[in-house]
This record gives structure tokens, C-alpha cells and sequence, in this order.
């Protein structure tokens, strides 16, 4: 029996390449009210927020922007840990929150030590031994002890400004700091240095000026001044939460900005296999981002809509506007990640077809059954395709489960009447109508469809004359 070719033989997809808008098309998330997404700037502070996310305040250090504001997410969650374990209502979820609070830092911490990967000393770091054993008199939190083997005393310094030390240090959060803290020595075993927040550095490594890059007064003087109501005086203890899942929310919107930058940097120069290494770390961000909006269920739900009621969070007559999607960070995010399937083909070495032919889907094809995949100019290129597929999924995911959310936090009736802030150019549901997008990549979804029909006819061809035998 002959052997099957590995081509086409069906109606094949359309390149990856520009079109005419059409229903079926992905379409560009836009703001719909620009006054509605200032109102949500202002009640998180995020003009002064933003401004602490800026590099430049160490120059040699490449990852700063990056960095410093998964960094600052983190500093954030141990402030939201404080609220959580200090509420005093009877009826609120604290246990469970914590439970969730410490898998997130735990989570936070895993892409932290993800991003530090492979950034060498060019990070503001405080050598062990720089300071000759000689505990200074400002730095109380300063550890002082011995590297095995040595005689010499070094001295480990902690964090003054960061939560997670005090928290350590109170009985109610001991035993969360503390998983925290072994977290971070696990997972910042594969850098060059350790956050300095309190974990053992059993290694000795150097420790990062944390006070220096977070500056966290500055960043917990950005906290929410809930004013009593006027005429009850009732204080909402939700506010406080809303405002700090949405800050932790915005910065890693803007570590995940930064990611795509250095993602397409790397794609542009070719760096296949660091650039699938960031394609998966952007997977993770959108996986995380989810994980932030899911707590939103542990949140009392009368004092929850009594928080939305107050703040207007709902849908104004004729209009598609949603408290949740007023983030223009999460928009331009969204954005760019999609517009990933627009490297595709610089990835695979062809142009597009103009004429709408199979030619990125053919190399797509020869590339996942090539004996030599995994080597020379192709090292990396397979991972990198995979990892845009799995972006894709987690994109996916993360606007579907908003929507269960929606109507899991707030009801269905304010599910199906509560839309998002963007709106395609056609008016349509936005929501809606991602779901019923195609395939971002439909190259590659294509290439891997005929693939496996192609081993299906070998599987077939194979039994065949053992079947006569």
C-alpha cells in the first residue's frame, strides 16, 4: 500500500494574514466610555500607581520594568492578607481567603522567580558580605550568622518597609508568612539573587535592595480611604477589598505589557527558544489574572452589591459599560496578545500567501513532522507555536470564566445585561462574539488537523497487511 503524502487534501484555511472586517473576524476590544474608565483610573489611584511602575531609576538593570511591578502585585497581596485576617465581621470568609491568598503569593512568587531567571547581578543587590558581619543600627530586621565551612560572619538583610516580615511576626498570619517565606526560597533557587523578605537564602545568595525597587510606603500609601456612609455610618469593609484585587490586577497588567514588549523583541531577533520561555510565563499571567478575579466570590454578597450600588457599577440605559472591564491596561493586553498570530509566519520563514493559499499551513506542517525539528535554525520554534496556541486558550478562558463570574457574583439577569466596556465596530456582544471567533492561529490549528489524519492513513496502512497475514 502506498505511502500517504503529507499535504492537503481538503478545503485548506485561510494564511494568517490582514482582512476585511467580517462577523467571523477577531475584532480589536475598544473602551466605550472614556468618563466610565477615567472614574475607575481615579478610585484606584492608578495615575500615582503607575508612576511607581516606571524604570529608569536604575539604568543597568534591563528587567527593571518588568520586575518592579510583579514585585509590587506581590507587596500588595501581603497588604490584602493584613485586611483579610483583621476583619472583624463574623460573617466573612477569612479562612478561606487566606487559603486562596497564600496559594496566590504562592503563584506570584513562581512568576517573579520566572522573570528573574537569567537576569544576571545587573539587579540592585546587597552582597552578604559587604558589610563585614557589622549589624547596622538602623536595620533591626538584619540577620547576623554563618555560611557553612566559614569562619566569616555575614550579615542578611530583610526587608524594613515590606508586610510579609510583620506578618511573620503576628500569630494570626505566622503560619501563612511562613509558607510564603519557604516559597520563596524554593522557587528563587534558579536566580542569581533572593528578595530579602525574610526567607532562609540557605545558599548565602545576595539579596535584592526590595525597599530600594517596590518602595513599599509608597505603594501601601495608595490605599483606599473608605468614608463612612452619611446617614448610617455603615463602613464597607468590600471597599478595601475591591480596591486591592484591582490594583494587584493592574500591575500584573502592566508586568504582562512589558512581557509582550521583550516577547516580540525576541521574536524579531530571532530568539526562539527565549521567546516561547516568555510565551509560557504570559500563559501563566492570564491564568493568574483569573485567579485574582475569582475572589471576588469570597466576598460577602450583600455588602458586595451594597459596594456596587454605591460606586454604580452596573450598565447604564443603552449602554454596554461593565465596572470590570474598564481597565484599559486589560484591553491593550488583550490586544496584543491576540495580535501574536500575526508572527506566525515570520516565525515559520514564509510570507503570506496574498492570494489566500495553504503556504504558512504547509510549513507549519513540515515543521512538526520534521525528523530535525528540535535543531539548528529551528531549535525552539516548535515550543514557540505550542505556547502561542496555550496564550490563546488562557485568553479564552479568562473571558469566559468573567462571564460565569458576572452572573455567579451579581446574578444572571445582570450577566446578560451587564456587557463589557469594548465593542466590536459591528455593535455586537463582545463577549459573545469572541467565543465565536475562530481559531487565532488557524494555520496551525489547520496544519495539525491534516497531521493527524496523515498518522491515522499510516496507522491504517500499517495494519493492513497484518490484518492479511
Amino acid at each position: 500500500m502506498a505511502t500517504p503524502k503529507l499535504s492537503p487534501v481538503s478545503p485548506v484555511r485561510r494564511d494568517d494574514k490582514p482582512c476585511a472586517p467580517s462577523s467571523s473576524s477577531s475584532t480589536v476590544l475598544r473602551v466605550q466610555d472614556a468618563s466610565a474608565a477615567e472614574a475607575y483610573e481615579q478610585y484606584l489611584r492608578l495615575p500615582e500607581l503607575s508612576s511607581l511602575w516606571k524604570a529608569g531609576c536604575f539604568p543597568e538593570w534591563a528587567g527593571e520594568g518588568l520586575v518592579k511591578p510583579a514585585l509590587q502585585a506581590l507587596e500588595v497581596t501581603f497588604r490584602f492578607a493584613s485586611l483579610a485576617l483583621s476583619d472583624p465581621r463574623g460573617y466573612a470568609s477569612r479562612r478561606e481567603l487566606a487559603r486562596r491568598l497564600e496559594s496566590l503569593a504562592a503563584r506570584e512568587v513562581e512568576l517573579v522567580s520566572a522573570l528573574c531567571e537569567g537576569d544576571d547581578r545587573s539587579a540592585p543587590l546587597a552582597e552578604l558580605s559587604a558589610s563585614g558581619g557589622v549589624l547596622p543600627r538602623e536595620r533591626s530586621a538584619s540577620e547576623v550568622w554563618q555560611l557553612p565551612g566559614s569562619a566569616a560572619a555575614v550579615v542578611c538583610q530583610v526587608s524594613e518597609a515590606s508586610l510579609l516580615p510583620r506578618l511573620a511576626a503576628w500569630d494570626k498570619s505566622e503560619t501563612l508568612a511562613a509558607k510564603i517565606m519557604y516559597a520563596i526560597e524554593s522557587q528563587m533557587q534558579g536566580c542569581a539573587f533572593t528578595l530579602g523578605l525574610g526567607e532562609p537564602n540557605l545558599a548565602g545568595k545576595p539579596v535584592l535592595q526590595y525597599d530600594r525597587v517596590v518602595r513599599p510606603h509608597e505603594l501601601h500609601a495608595l490605599k483606599p480611604k473608605p468614608a463612612p456612609e452619611p446617614k448610617s455610618g455603615y463602613r464597607n469593609r468590600e471597599h478595601e477589598t475591591l480596591f486591592t484585587m484591582y490594583q494587584i490586577l493592574e500591575s500584573w497588567l502592566r508586568a504582562a505589557s512589558q512581557l509582550l514588549t521583550r516577547l516580540n523583541e525576541r521574536i524579531e531577533a530571532k530568539s526562539w527558544e527565549a521567546a516561547a520561555s516568555d510565551c509560557w510565563i504570559l500563559e501563566r499571567v492570564w491564568k493568574l489574572l483569573a485567579d485574582v478575579e475569582d475572589l471576588h466570590l469570597l466576598m460577602d454578597p450583600d455588602d458586595f452589591l451594597r459596594l456596587k450600588s454605591q460606586l454604580a457599577v452596573r450598565a447604564a440605559p443603552g449602554s454596554d459599560a461593565s465596572f470590570c472591564f474598564r481597565s484599559r491596561a486589560l484591553l491593550h493586553v488583550a490586544n496584543t496578545t491576540r495580535d501574536l498570530k500575526k508572527r506566525v509566519p515570520w516565525v515559520l520563514g514564509v510570507e503570506v500567501d496574498p492570494n489566500g493559499g495553504p503556504r504558512v499551513q504547509e510549513a507549519a506542517m513540515k515543521l512538526y513532522h520534521s525528523r530535525r525539528r528540535g535543531e539548528g535554525e529551528d531549535a525552539g520554534k516548535v515550543g514557540l507555536l505550542q505556547a502561542f496556541q496555550a496564550v490563546e486558550v488562557a485568553v479564552r478562558g479568562f473571558f469566559f470564566a468573567y462571564r460565569q463570574l458576572v452572573a455567579a457574583v451579581m446574578g444572571t439577569a445582570e450577566a446578560s445585561g451587564n456587557r463589557a466596556l469594548f465593542v466590536p465596530a459591528e455593535g455586537m456582544d463582545p463577549l459573545a462574539q469572541m467565543f465565536l471567533e475562530p481559531p487565532y492561529y488557524p494555520s496551525l490549528d489547520a496544519a495539525k488537523t491534516f497531521l493527524a489524519d496523515y498518522w491515522v492513513q499510516q496507522m491504517a496502512g500499517a495494519s493492513a497487511p497484518s490484518r492479511q497475514s
